[in-house]
C-alpha cells in the first residue's frame, strides 16, 4: 500500500512540473515557437514527443544522432536547427498549421513515466484594408436617422466589429449584424456591421457626432477607423442682430421724424409772424391811401 502510494505521488510531481506554451494565435507567414517545459524529478529524460491533432511530427531522443527527428505533415515545417528538447521551432507557418499540440515527456527505465499536456493554436490571415464607414451624412439635425455600416477587410477568422459614439460603445439595440461574407480559396472573410439610431440632442458633443468603428482580431489585430459628423447649426445670431438693427433704425428714424416736426413748427410759427406783419402793414395802406388822394 505504502508502495503504491509513493508511485502515486511521483507521478503527480512530475505532472505538476510540467508546462507547455502554444501561442493562442499567431498570424500566417510567421514563425512560432512552441515550448515544453518540465522537470524530470532526478529521472532520466528518454523522449519528447510533439503531436498535432494527435498524430506526431517532432521526436527528440537525446541518446540518438542526430536527436531531433521530423515527420512530415500538411501544415508543418520543423526548423531542426533551432528546435530542441524544450522547444519546437515551426517556420513559417499557413492556415493548415492551426490545431491542438500536445507535448508528451517519458522518462527511461525502469519508470518511464509520460506525462503530456497541449494547448491550441489558431494561424489568423490579417485584413489588408482598413475598416471604412459607408452610408453617412456629412450633416444630421435632431430627428434625422443615421444609417451606416462598417466594412473590414478579408481576414481569417472574421474581423470583430464593434460601434462607438462619441467614445462610447454603442447600445446593442442600435446595431445591425451581418453574416460574414466567405470569398476565395482560402475562404478568407469579409464583417459589415450596420448602426441606425435617430438622431437626439445628447448624440452632439459641442455641435458634432464622432462615429468610431473598432476591428479586432483577438490581441493579434487593431484598427480602428472614425468619421465627425457636424449638427445642423440654427442661426439665431444674426436674427437676434437683425431685430436689434431694425430696433435701432425705428428709433432715429424716429428721433429723426421729430427733429423735421420740431423745425417745420419753427419755420411755420416764423412765416405766420411775418404773413400777419404784412397784413397789417398792408391793411394800413389802405386806410391811409384815400385820405391822400382826396383834393
Amino acid at each position: 500500500m505504502y508502495e503504491m502510494w509513493c508511485w502515486i505521488v511521483v507521478i503527480l510531481q512530475l505532472l505538476l512540473a510540467e508546462e507547455v506554451r502554444v501561442p493562442k494565435h499567431t498570424i500566417k507567414g510567421h514563425s512560432v515557437r512552441l515550448e515544453c517545459h518540465y522537470d524530470m524529478e532526478g529521472e532520466a529524460l528518454y523522449s519528447v514527443k510533439w503531436y498535432k491533432d494527435g498524430r506526431e511530427f517532432y521526436r527528440y531522443v537525446p541518446r540518438d544522432d542526430p536527436p531531433g527527428t521530423v515527420f512530415p505533415q500538411p501544415g508543418i515545417i520543423v526548423d531542426l536547427l533551432n528546435s530542441t528538447s524544450e522547444q519546437v521551432v515551426l517556420d513559417p507557418i499557413d492556415l493548415s498549421s492551426s490545431g491542438k499540440y500536445r507535448c508528451e515527456v517519458s522518462a527511461e527505465a525502469p519508470s518511464f513515466q509520460t506525462v503530456s499536456d497541449h494547448g491550441e493554436m489558431l494561424v489568423v490571415v490579417l485584413p489588408e484594408e482598413d475598416p471604412y464607414i459607408t452610408g453617412g451624412k456629412p450633416r444630421y439635425q435632431i430627428g434625422d436617422i443615421v444609417r451606416v455600416n462598417c466594412t473590414s477587410g478579408r481576414s481569417k477568422p472574421a474581423v470583430h466589429l464593434a460601434w462607438h459614439i462619441n467614445g462610447e460603445q454603442a447600445d446593442g439595440s442600435l446595431v445591425k449584424r451581418y453574416e460574414p461574407i466567405v470569398s476565395g480559396p482560402d475562404k478568407l472573410e469579409t464583417s459589415i456591421l450596420g448602426l441606425e439610431f435617430r438622431v437626439k440632442p445628447k448624440h452632439f458633443k459641442r455641435g458634432d457626432m464622432k462615429l468610431k468603428c473598432l476591428a479586432t482580431i483577438s490581441t493579434v489585430y487593431w484598427k480602428s477607423n472614425e468619421e465627425s459628423v457636424e449638427g445642423e447649426k440654427i442661426q439665431k445670431a444674426p436674427m437676434l442682430e437683425s431685430r436689434r438693427a431694425v430696433s435701432s433704425d425705428t428709433r432715429a428714424d424716429r428721433v429723426q421724424a421729430a427733429s423735421g416736426d420740431a423745425l417745420a413748427n419753427k419755420y411755420s410759427s416764423g412765416l405766420n409772424f411775418t404773413l400777419r406783419w404784412l397784413l397789417t402793414v398792408v391793411a394800413a395802406g389802405r386806410l391811409l391811401w384815400p385820405s391822400a388822394a382826396l383834393p
